[in-house]
C-alpha cells in the first residue's frame, strides 16, 4: 500500500505530494518521502542537502533557483504553521512564466515537489498566527555562483500580505521580464 499520492499540477513536472498521516493520542507522523516511491514516479529520489527557514507573518521569500550546472529539484514541506507556497516556471517553451500555488501546512502535511527550471518561493500569510517553519530537500548542494531568482512582485502572483517582509537579497533580483532563459 502506498504511503504517499502525487497529484500533478497544472505545470509539467511539478506534483503535490500527499503523505498518508498517522495519528493518535500522542499527536500526527507524516512521511513526505519514500524513496521507492518517488523513482516509481520518475522524481529525483537522491537529495544533496536539506534545510529549513522560519518565517514570521507577513514574510515573502522568493522566488529562488539555481541555474545550471547546479540546478535542483527541490521537495518542500511545511512543519510549522502554514504558508501559500509558489512555483515559477522558467524552463524555455509554452509555459515559461506561468506559476502555480498551493498551501503548505503542517496541519495538511502536504508537500511540494519541483523539477529542475522552477524557482521556488512563499509567504505566511497575515492572517496567520504563528510563525512558519518551512522544510527543504535539494538535489544538489547550494553553489553561490548559480544562486539567483526573480522578483517576487514581477509575475503577476498577488500575494496575501499587505505589507511585505523582503531581505535585500530577494529586492535586488532580476524581474521576470529581465530573466535570461537557461537550458535546464
Amino acid at each position: 500500500m502506498a504511503s504517499i499520492s502525487f497529484e500533478p499540477l497544472s505545470l509539467p513536472g511539478l506534483f503535490r505530494v500527499v503523505p498518508r498521516r498517522q495519528s493518535d493520542a500522542r499527536g500526527t507522523f507524516v512521511k513526505p518521502f519514500s524513496e521507492v516511491e518517488f523513482a516509481a514516479q520518475g522524481l529525483v529520489t537522491a537529495w544533496a542537502e536539506s534545510y529549513f527557514s522560519q518565517s514570521v507573518p507577513g514574510v515573502v521569500r522568493g522566488m529562488h533557483c539555481q541555474t545550471p550546472p547546479h540546478q535542483h529539484a527541490k521537495l518542500v514541506c511545511c512543519v510549522q504553521g502554514r504558508v501559500i507556497d509558489v512555483a515559477l516556471d522558467l524552463r524555455p517553451g509554452p509555459t515559461f512564466g506561468q506559476f502555480e500555488t498551493v498551501e503548505l501546512s503542517a496541519a495538511n502535511g502536504h508537500a511540494l515537489y519541483l523539477p529542475a527550471g522552477f524557482a521556488h518561493g512563499f509567504c505566511v500569510p497575515d492572517d496567520q498566527p504563528e510563525d512558519a517553519t518551512l522544510l527543504y530537500f535539494v538535489s544538489s548542494a547550494y553553489a553561490p555562483s548559480a544562486d539567483t531568482g526573480v522578483r517576487s512582485d514581477s509575475f503577476g502572483f498577488n500575494w496575501p500580505v499587505a505589507t511585505p517582509t523582503l531581505s535585500d537579497r530577494d529586492l535586488a533580483l532580476p524581474r521576470l521580464a529581465e530573466w535570461q532563459v537557461q537550458p535546464w
